[in-house]
């Protein structure tokens, strides 16, 4: 029977990730891209800049700083996606899937812009006191459309106990237990006690904690990631040369042609950095800001981030490595093509940063949850879910779990297409608030040289 309910689910998953929503996700991105300038290129370093500055615009409505919602939103992004997801495009889409990966976050960037946009625009105080937002307030209160931000905030609350609780904790067990041989139950229990006392407190609790652990682990990872190339780098030209040509000639592994290369390397980029699925504007909604166009600036380098140097530090290891050729399965790839240069500090690496990711995923997405669970019942409710959320947690690390994988990422999938009807419906406000944005972006450098002077 769960033989059944499984290849059911996945022909339905094929269905929602198919074509028609990828190019609805690039072309969303494309069209924004250019309404806006192509500002992901004008402002980047503008917005690194504020992003790490640690600084809050003074006397602005919200809970946390820039950086703490570019961190919560990177505690949910950066997971598995980054290690297996990427190892799984190029198995699937050949080394050109990377170049792929790259193209969709470029333009994923204007898309993460316009969310975090609308977020900030449309959000509101709850009955605590606090800012909530995101894809299902602009729908109800920008586009007019409540169904559709009901529908959202259904297919948000369950997908977070999938993508983001059992398949993260699920993740986080076994390469406990495969590394350094502790029982899963032993990692479901100490992840669960870690998550309950990071959650229990709202998005201010999960702002601290991921402000203070996802820099280091991102750090962690990067650094390895690093360390490979540098040893390596007269390998580097050559496996860039084969991202780019391979990008073309469609000679996928698995395929052999150039809509798989496409597919598998747009696909999983937007699985690694969400974006368009309208989840991390819901932490972009919770930021001290002035403005919704200066917090929408931190709110694109997390792809940039995301994938733009943690996917590119694991694709291009993998491609250097060669592996993929000779038939190692994904889920090991990343792992394996690490060990290829570095032994066995290669493999923990990899198993730490999987282990530090997943983790992370899981903060970032209880928040995702139970903003969406309080949107449909009440503020008072999400004690409730909190606490099932913590549960499953523990459920996750100690079960199998290919229906709830594969359930969650039809749930995930379907987020995006009432969000990204409101990006569109709603694309003359987000121009609006970027020349607002800009405007007052050049005051402040005019008043800055005034001082100076």
């Amino acid at each position: 029977m769960s033989d059944k309910v499984l290849e059911f689910l996945n022909y339905v998953s094929g269905l929602v990730w198919g074509l028609p929503l990828i190019i609805l996700l690039i072309g969303t991105g494309i069209y924004l891209t250019i309404r806006i300038g192509f500002l992901q290129v004008r402002m980047l370093p503008y917005s690194l800049k504020l992003a790490f500055s640690f600084k809050q615009d003074k006397g602005s409505e919200g809970d946390i700083s820039h950086f703490q919602a570019l961190m919560t939103a990177l505690a949910a992004t950066v997971g598995t996606g980054n290690i297996v997801g990427v190892a799984t495009a190029v198995v699937l889409g050949g080394p050109g899937a990377v170049f792929w990966m790259w193209i969709s976050a470029f333009f994923g960037m204007a898309t993460k812009y316009a969310e975090a946009v609308l977020a900030v625009k449309y959000r509101i105080v709850d009955a605590n006191g606090q800012m909530s937002g995101g894809p299902m307030y602009y729908l109800e209160r920008g586009l007019k459309q409540k169904w559709l931000g009901v529908l959202f905030a259904v297919f948000g609350a369950i997908a977070a106990f999938g993508i983001g609780n059992l398949v993260q904790s699920n993740a986080v067990s076994t390469v406990v237990k495969t590394t350094f041989n502790i029982n899963e139950w032993v990692t479901g229990l100490a992840l669960a006690i870690f998550a309950g006392l990071s959650i229990i407190g709202g998005i201010k609790s999960i702002g601290k904690v991921t402000a203070f652990f996802v820099p280091f682990m991102a750090a962690f990872y990067i650094i390895g990631g690093l360390i490979v190339l540098f040893l390596n780098i007269d390998l580097i030209p050559g496996a860039v040369a084969l991202i780019f040509t391979d990008a073309f000639t469609g000679k996928a592994v698995a395929g052999g042609a150039i809509g798989a290369v496409i597919r598998y390397g747009v696909a999983r980029g937007i699985f690694s950095n969400e974006a368009g699925l309208g989840s991390a504007p819901i932490a972009a909604a919770a930021a001290k800001t002035d403005l919704p166009g200066r917090q929408a600036l931190v709110s694109m380098t997390q792809v940039f981030i995301d994938t733009l140097v943690i996917c590119s530090i694991t694709g291009i290891t993998i491609v250097m490595g060669g592996l993929y050729d000779e038939g190692v399965a994904a889920g090991d790839l990343t792992s394996a093509s690490f060990a290829q240069f570095l032994g066995n500090t290669g493999s923990i690496i990899v198993a730490l940063g999987l282990l530090f990711f997943a983790s992370s995923t899981i903060l970032g997405w209880s928040y995702y949850g139970e903003k969406c669970f309080s949107y449909l019942f009440s503020v008072k409710s999400v004690i409730y879910y909190r606490i099932v959320f913590v549960a499953m947690v523990f459920v996750g690390a100690v079960t199998t779990l290919d229906i709830v994988w594969t359930f969650a990422d039809i749930m995930n999938g379907l987020m995006a297409i009432p969000n990204l009807i409101g990006l569109l419906g709603l694309s003359g406000v987000v121009i609006y608030e970027t020349k607002r944005t800009l405007e007052k972006i050049k005051e402040e450098k005019v008043e800055a040289k005034k001082e100076t002077a």
